[in-house]
């Protein structure tokens, strides 16, 4: 199920959600001009680890390949981040939704997981 198509767009919605909340945080806790560099750096630097290390062929190829299990924690800590960002910028309901919807997508998929944790 983690290579289907409703499935990849969902997690695709849900990285894009993530960035923007990483932003939405950034902004909040930043003053004066840090506003900007906190609100456009944050993601980006989180995108760019995103799309830098990854597990060759999930799906493509890898920029820099990296175990499956390093991956895996990575992007426990990305949507942890971007979950706990939403909540501390008072958006309990937004952040809570983000959590029902990513562990729902991570159960869903439990064969990429797999694949993920058996990659060195």
């Amino acid at each position: 199920m983690g290579s289907n198509p409703i499935n990849l767009t969902i997690r695709f919605l849900l990285e894009l959600s993530a960035l923007f909340a990483m932003g939405v945080w950034g902004w909040q806790n930043g003053e004066g001009s840090m506003r900007f560099v906190f609100a456009i750096g944050i993601p980006l630097i989180a995108a760019a680890i995103w799309g830098i290390f990854r597990v060759p062929n999930d799906p493509g190829a890898a920029p820099v390949a990296i175990p499956g299990k390093l991956r895996l924690a990575y992007e426990i800590v990305f949507f942890g981040f971007a979950t706990w960002a939403l909540m501390d910028a008072n958006y309990l309901t937004l952040g809570w939704a983000m959590a029902i919807l990513l562990v729902i997508h991570y159960i869903i998929s439990y064969d990429r997981i797999l694949w993920m944790i058996k990659q060195n």
